[in-house]
């Protein structure tokens, strides 16, 4: 698991390779990542924007933007937590990810930005 706190906001993120809808003689890898956002500050805040970075080890680039996290909007009061499972998928055995939430606290709606920590996404045979 991999974490980072931003502004009071701990996000911490961990993996899973899905060996049942990968197939390696496609060169389609498929992983699911959980996170976890946690409100350690004194402010209630919205998620309202994800931006990430999926990198592949071919030199594969790709950036993914939008509205919230799997269609919400969360609203995180001082000590809530916000969980989600999500996937991505790799051309190759290991890639990473990372990325920010824009972050918006209610009572002033000033906007900031959340660090996602860096986070590898390795076929488990890769690392024998």
């Amino acid at each position: 698991m991999v974490t980072a706190i931003t502004e009071g906001i701990k996000v911490s993120v961990i993996t899973e390779f899905i060996s049942d809808h990968s197939n390696a003689s496609l060169q389609h890898f498929v992983f699911t990542y959980r996170v976890r956002i946690e409100n350690q500050s004194d402010h209630t805040i919205r998620l309202r924007r994800r931006h990430w970075f999926i990198y592949d080890s071919n030199g594969v680039t790709r950036e993914v933007e939008g509205e919230g996290v799997i269609g919400q909007q969360p609203i995180l009061e001082p000590g809530q937590v916000h969980e989600y499972v999500s996937g991505s998928n790799l051309q190759t055995t290991m890639g990473k990810m990372a990325g920010s939430y824009l972050m918006e606290r209610m009572y002033d709606g000033r906007e900031f930005l959340v660090q996602i920590p860096e986070f590898l996404l390795i076929v488990p045979y890769k690392l024998n």
